[in-house]
């Protein structure tokens, strides 16, 4: 009698690439394998971080149909049920010292929101926090993303676009010309082009300054991607996914970066305790 056919392993460690893992793997492949690989989610949030994911959280429920102070609310109570032992708070170490840290982490959560929902970008909304896996012809791994909005592409109803938003300390200086702008920009492309089935024209970045511009300047700042201009970064996007695959696919010792100013000190000490190992 013959048993249950079993699928071929994957050469692969992973069964997808994302934006966030493809620049993990890129700038600490030690710190990538812990996290993708291994499924080790134990590195705290900056209180930067957790500003943005409030935000994001609050965006998602206003552009779902939530009123600004609802939305507002809403991102407010996941920052406030977030726990300790998820955020980095560096040297506040006592109980008191965290909770005015938390408090600090509030207002400036609540005025970045504020500023963004001060004049929100309006939208004819498809989707909002889409998650979509896709195969791409030509790419070894299927390709992972989300995507904030889909929208109705303006001047162009049969056709969508995606939108981005970030809270930001710093405006980008490169804007839509980012070379992370445009790795994130293609991974939603594909994602939503299989999941809605329509053209996909641009990728638009709102980026959102959570400090007040002394100077008065606006606190947001737009940038647009035009897919149609960016064959040549298509042709790199591909290269490099195909690199990447071939690299993880092989068997290799994963090395620490230890100037990774996120993960540095992490992947030292993982590499230094033998904790992970190909």
């Amino acid at each position: 009698m013959k048993g249950p056919k079993l699928e071929p392993k994957s050469p692969y460690p992973i069964r997808h690439w994302s934006h966030s893992s493809l620049l993990a793997f890129l700038r600490n492949p030690l710190a990538w394998y812990k996290r993708y690989v291994e499924e080790i989610y134990d590195t705290p949030s900056s209180p930067s971080s957790l500003v943005g994911r409030s935000g994001h959280k609050a965006l998602e429920h206003f552009y779902g149909g939530f009123e600004k102070t609802a939305a507002i609310d809403l991102g407010l109570e996941y920052l406030q049920n977030f726990p300790d032992f998820e955020i980095n708070f560096g040297k506040a170490k006592s109980k008191l010292a965290k909770k005015k840290k938390r408090l600090l982490i509030e207002k400036d959560y609540l005025q970045a929101i504020s500023f963004y929902l001060e004049r929100p970008p309006k939208y004819d909304v498809l989707g909002v926090e889409v998650k979509a896996t896709a195969k791409v012809d030509g790419l070894l791994l299927p390709i992972k993303a989300v995507s904030d909005l889909v929208v109705v592409s303006k001047g162009n109803k049969n056709a969508v676009d995606i939108v981005d938003h970030k809270f930001v300390d710093s405006f980008s200086p490169a804007g839509a010309g980012k070379s992370l702008f445009i790795i994130q920009a293609l991974f939603n492309y594909y994602t939503v082009r299989e999941t809605f089935g329509k053209e996909v024209k641009r990728f638009i970045v709102h980026e959102c300054k959570k400090s007040r511009n002394a100077d008065g300047s606006p606190q947001m700042r737009r940038y647009v991607i035009d897919f149609e201009r960016l064959k040549d970064e298509f042709a790199l996007f591909h290269r490099l996914l195909r690199d990447a695959t071939e690299e993880i696919g092989r068997s290799r010792i994963y090395l620490p970066n230890p100037s990774d100013m996120f993960d540095g000190e992490d992947s030292l000490t993982v590499y230094r305790l033998g904790l992970v190992v190909d």
